[in-house]
């Protein structure tokens, strides 16, 4: 056998040069401007893409593609563009919707896996059959991937994606998808083509019935979305089907929306700063909605005349549909009538349903044409920035609200997602937006209670006027509905006679929550008992920072912080702890009920029914605020107990807790004595000087005084042994002071 010499080369097979970025073209089609569409261009922008719109300003009649067949508009409109471009042969076009989808990364990227792929034309893949589910064994078969055809994303070179589109002879309503899928199963076709499908998610990622798969992937420079079963990162996210909410999720994040490095990256786009404004303030109309008994409503009103805004500047419309809180709107309204631009109220008289008032209140705003927004504000919110509805408005966006919660709690005025019902689900990143731990401005699928919308798209978006009423939703979920999917109608303006299938596609007005800034909480209106006659004080449970705020002194914390009380006699202190509001509504609910004691030995109302040092008196017991009166003791004296009596922890329990009248005529003084309790406060609760001559207390062991009570402010003292005291007498008008015996 000759043996030669042979030559073995040990060079592998070079790689293909990449493919320039600027040999890739987008094509999608748009014939409005809508939010998604914004947000698109936003995300195509970020990454430098060549984005050609086709169909701008054209009529849609492609039918209502999220809930049947249609889109061949779509096909039509890439057909005539392909015409120009089909001789290019090294373009590559990358086809795409445009109002529910966005890019996650680069036109490089997107080159690199195309080439990977190393096919002529590449569909996007799912995991769901449409339009034609007969259609499924026709496809090729597989062990792993998604195997049918979407037609949300191609991508292809030129001239291959034209000899595809060409073959259009449809018409605009019908199916896109079904024209592609035809194409794709025709084997001879699919070969001459050289055309396959994105089946491992590298490229597209449609969430359609692939939710769960997908995660939000964080990283350094920007965030990424993560299918979790191919583990790959798609370029293309197209929220297809019924998870359009899902990718308003995602895009909140993807991809440089909001990241843990530098937080909330497109907030500040796009703001209108209005104090550059160089004409006037927009006007505003506010409408106010009072649907259930609502606590501490006066203080509502407060809040809305504080508002750091212009009063000539905003219309108030006002639905109230309790007759217990007219006599508060009737009071705010006489002492401000003339600070507002107008003041309107539709009271309970009307009978007007919550959807209906709503309705109303928007479209008085829609049909004045100098109304720049509608601000809808309902009673349990509290408001506690003034600038609220400035911040509001600089944030130019169509409807946003400020993000509103329950102290203490996780109950906010939003939802980060929907269940399966249309009703509350939990989404990922709720509890951290809720905790403004992720600080930002959140496209939601659902808010309540306190919202601003542009005037302009009341009239235009917008401008059906029945958004509060929809099946057996409650009015906020048929409006947040209403506006999210818009649903499709006939084009009442064509006069063909084909126009009853002449539909436009949903515009799904993007509804934004910020937490940007601390706006204030939601009042809890569950348990308001209204039998009373100041029914706020009962609510020291149910809203503890609203009865703090209205009923405890305003100089109460600088006994902490500056040590703000004084010591008129050996361990007698003296601070303040209840406003002037407190005293004026405990006196009112006291001469409400009435039945003063009188000052008698006998007693039926204590334990072994006689009062040796007898008081005129009405007890909390008697007015049901007993276990308040305990817990306004434990919460707010309680703390300056330790603080004055170091060492001494008080258990904040009394059985003797009363109001007592002292006059002239009934009882004007009280007998040396001393208190069966450890300590004692007595609260003065009305004026010396102004409801009375007279009165004080004067302790025996050390020959002091005190003669001057003020108003709200409260004397602590030890109640046996080492205090024995009186009450000196009242010599004109009525004194009330609270009592309580404490750790008896």
């Amino acid at each position: 056998m000759k043996i030669t010499n042979a030559v073995y080369s040990t060079d592998t097979p070079q790689a293909p040069a990449p493919i320039p970025k600027e040999k890739l073209l987008v094509l999608t089609v748009a014939t409005e401007e809508t939010d998604g569409f914004l947000r698109f261009m936003q995300s195509a922008n970020y990454f430098n893409y060549t984005v050609k719109v086709l169909g701008m300003g054209e009529a849609w009649k492609g039918g209502d593609v999220g809930r049947s067949i249609g889109g061949g508009q779509k096909v039509r409109l890439l057909k005539e563009a392909m015409e120009a471009l089909a001789d290019q042969e090294d373009l590559l076009v990358l086809s795409v919707d445009s109002y529910d989808l966005i890019f996650a990364g680069g036109p490089e990227e997107i080159l690199r896996k195309f080439q990977k792929a190393n096919h002529k034309v590449l569909f996007a893949a799912e995991g769901l059959i449409w339009p034609d589910k007969r259609l499924a064994d026709k496809y090729p078969s597989m062990r792993s991937g998604k195997r049918y055809l979407n037609s949300g994303g191609i991508i292809g070179y030129a001239p291959y994606i034209n000899r595809v589109v060409s073959q259009w002879n449809l018409h605009d309503n019908d199916d896109d998808q079904l024209f592609y899928t035809k194409i794709y199963l025709d084997p001879l076709q699919r070969q001459t083509l050289n055309m396959t499908l994105d089946h491992k998610c590298q490229i597209f990622q449609n969430l359609n019935g692939a939710v769960d798969e997908v995660l939000l992937k964080f990283g350094t420079d920007r965030v990424r979305v993560r299918n979790t079963v191919y583990d790959s990162l798609p370029v293309v996210v197209h929220g297809n089907g019924n998870t359009k909410m899902y990718l308003n999720y995602l895009a909140n994040y993807v991809p440089n929306t909001w990241n843990y490095e530098h937080g909330c990256s497109h907030c500040d786009d796009d703001v209108m700063d209005l104090s550059q404004l160089k004409v006037s303030f927009p006007n505003v109309f506010v409408g106010v909605f009072i649907e259930q008994p609502t606590p501490f409503l006066p203080e509502f009103f407060q809040r809305l005349l504080t508002l750091d805004y212009p009063k000539d500047k905003l219309k108030v419309f006002v639905h109230n549909n309790e007759v217990y809180h007219e006599k508060h709107i009737q009071k705010f309204w006489e002492e401000n009538r003339n600070v507002f631009n107008s003041f309107k109220v539709v009271g309970p008289e009307e009978n007007l349903s919550q959807g209906e008032a709503r309705n109303m209140g928007m479209d008085l705003c829609r049909k004045d044409a100098t109304c720049d927004y509608y601000f809808s504000l309902d009673s349990d919110v509290m408001l506690t920035n003034r600038q609220t509805l400035k911040l509001l408005i600089e944030q130019n966006r169509k409807i946003i609200g400020p993000l509103v919660t329950r102290h203490g709690k996780l109950w906010s005025n939003f939802w980060g997602a929907l269940s399966l019902d249309g009703y509350y689900a939990r989404s990922e990143d709720y509890v951290d937006i809720v905790q403004r731990k992720r600080v930002g401005m959140w496209n939601i699928p659902f808010m309540a209670h306190v919202y601003l919308v542009k005037g302009s798209a009341l009239r235009n978006e917008l401008k059906e006027r029945n958004y509060f009423v929809l099946e057996k939703l409650d009015p906020d979920m048929a409006f947040c509905r209403n506006a999210r999917e818009m649903t499709s109608h006939r084009e009442k303006d064509s006069p063909s006679p084909e126009s009853f299938h002449m539909l436009r596609p949903p515009k799904g007005v993007f509804m934004y929550i910020t937490n940007r800034h601390d706006f204030g909480r939601l009042i809890s209106t569950a348990n308001y008992n209204i039998s009373h006659y100041n029914n706020d004080l009962w609510q020291i449970f149910e809203n503890p920072v609203d009865w703090k705020e209205k009923y405890i002194h305003q100089n109460y914390t600088r006994i902490f912080t500056e040590n703000y009380l004084e010591q008129p006699c050996p361990d007698v202190f003296w601070f303040p702890v209840f406003s002037e509001k407190a005293c004026d509504e405990i006196v009112e609910e006291m001469e409400h009920y009435g039945s003063w004691s009188g000052g008698k030995h006998e007693d039926k109302r204590i334990s072994g029914g006689y009062e040796t040092v007898p008081t005129d008196d009405i007890h909390m017991k008697q007015i049901s605020y007993e276990k308040e009166w305990l817990h306004f003791i434990r919460e707010f004296i309680s703390p300056i107990t330790l603080k004055v009596f170091s060492g001494y922890f008080t258990k904040g329990y009394a059985l003797m807790n009363f109001v007592v009248k002292y006059t002239p005529a009934r009882q004007a003084y009280l007998r040396p004595h001393h208190d069966s309790s450890t300590f004692t406060i007595n609260i003065a609760l009305n004026n010396k000087d102004t409801d009375f001559q007279g009165g004080g207390c004067r302790f025996h062991r050390y020959n002091c005084s005190i003669e001057s009570p003020r108003k709200g402010w409260s004397f602590m003292h030890p109640g046996r042994l080492t205090h024995l005291h009186e009450g000196l007498p009242t010599t004109n008008g009525t004194r009330y002071i609270a009592v309580s015996f404490i750790d008896p």
